[in-house]
């Protein structure tokens, strides 16, 4: 038996827009727990990201599905009610509104677990809660910029923003992780608690190898490409015709397997230009000038099955066109308002069939009005 609906039974509201929040709630979603996205009048602009989907956001498919949709105004009397009776049955509060917003509205924490103690709630942020980075705004390459991310990524001449939202993606999985130890410690203590998710907290740990080198090795690694500082070869190579295999050599006892059995040099395994990794990085260029002239002699097929053989580790440098038609990539299709759209799946199997519909905006309302007015009258 794997992994099948575990958070079912939980209620999740989630007050989320653009990607770092709304990711999080998927996953609690695909999950089993029952999410309702709380949007406004005009619902989230991620709705407005694109039109792929007949019309519909193909991106916004990908962040929402599986989840419920009502549109509430906190400042309208009878929405805050009714926010303050969905809230009051939640095991989870997620947003990712400004530091401060729902706070000065009377949605705390500390006042949300006055009449819900096992509430958990959860602000993913850009720069923390206090102070004035807390009021900047925070968009994913804003803060890859600030986190040093470019600092990192490009090549010698041109920093390069990481081209998909790491930022977003990777706090909402930290959101997420951290939301299941909190579960886990009111499953101990019945008690919930807020957390709060710093974007550029979540970046600078991703920093720390460059960080660490700064520090302690002298100097941080700068930007090479998808070459990596530190350890050669590891990089791009191109076989004939021009299309590049990536490769990467651990240790000297891989290099010297791959002199033998792949480079067809054993001698090189023994030149002292290249006897371990620091030198093979001090003599990068003249090592690549020896790998380039055995690769340039075979096509990319044939230069993959050697390498395999040889158990080297390798890759090709595929296209956005090779992933959508990769053997390896599983694909789910959700259900937007009678469009299919096909994408990635998430990266865990479960035995259950989960949720795969897509909201319209306010899709769910009626229906959620309903149930939680009466509840506030019981």
């Amino acid at each position: 038996m794997g992994l099948h609906k575990e958070l079912d039974g939980l209620l999740v509201v989630s007050m989320d827009q653009a990607v770092a929040a709304p990711y999080c709630a998927l996953m609690l979603a695909d999950a089993g727990a029952r999410v309702i996205k709380v949007e406004r009048k005009e619902g989230d602009f991620a709705r407005g990201y694109d039109k792929g989907a007949d019309g519909k956001s193909v991106f916004f498919s990908w962040l929402n599905r599986g989840k419920e949709s009502i549109c509430v105004d906190i400042k309208d009397a009878n929405d805050e009610q009714l926010l303050r009776s969905m809230l009051s049955r939640a095991d989870v509060f997620l947003h990712n509104l400004a530091p401060g917003a729902l706070v000065r509205r009377g949605f705390g924490g500390d006042i949300l677990r006055e009449t819900n103690p096992g509430l958990i709630t959860c602000e993913i942020n850009g720069y923390g809660t206090t102070g004035d980075w807390a009021q900047k705004k925070a968009y994913d390459a804003l803060v890859q910029a600030e986190s040093g991310i470019f600092a990192v990524n490009g090549t010698h001449e041109h920093p390069s923003r990481v081209g998909i939202s790491i930022c977003d993606i990777s706090s909402g999985q930290t959101a997420f992780s951290t939301i299941l130890r909190a579960l886990i410690q009111r499953g101990v203590t019945g008690v919930g608690i807020d957390i709060s998710i710093s974007m550029f907290d979540v970046m600078a740990d991703y920093m720390n190898f460059p960080l660490l080198s700064h520090r302690y090795l002298g100097q941080a690694p700068g930007r090479m490409g998808i070459t990596h500082p530190l350890i050669a070869p590891y990089g791009a190579y191109p076989a004939k015709g021009g299309e590049q295999v990536m490769i990467s050599i651990q240790s000297d006892r891989e290099w010297q397997n791959f002199c033998d059995s792949v480079l067809d040099q054993p001698e090189l395994g023994k030149d002292s230009r290249f006897a371990d990794n620091t030198h093979r990085v001090q003599n990068r260029d003249d090592m690549d000038k020896a790998i380039n002239s055995t690769f340039s002699v075979h096509d990319i097929d044939e230069l993959i099955r050697i390498l395999d053989q040889a158990k080297i580790a390798n890759s090709r440098l595929s296209s956005v066109s090779d992933l959508s038609d990769h053997e390896l990539i599983r694909n789910v299709v959700a259900d937007f308002d009678g469009t299919k759209v096909s994408m990635a799946d998430l990266p865990v199997e479960t035995d259950a069939d989960r949720p795969r519909v897509v909201p319209t905006l306010d899709q769910h309302g009626p229906a959620i009005r309903s149930e939680f007015s009466q509840s506030s009258r019981n």
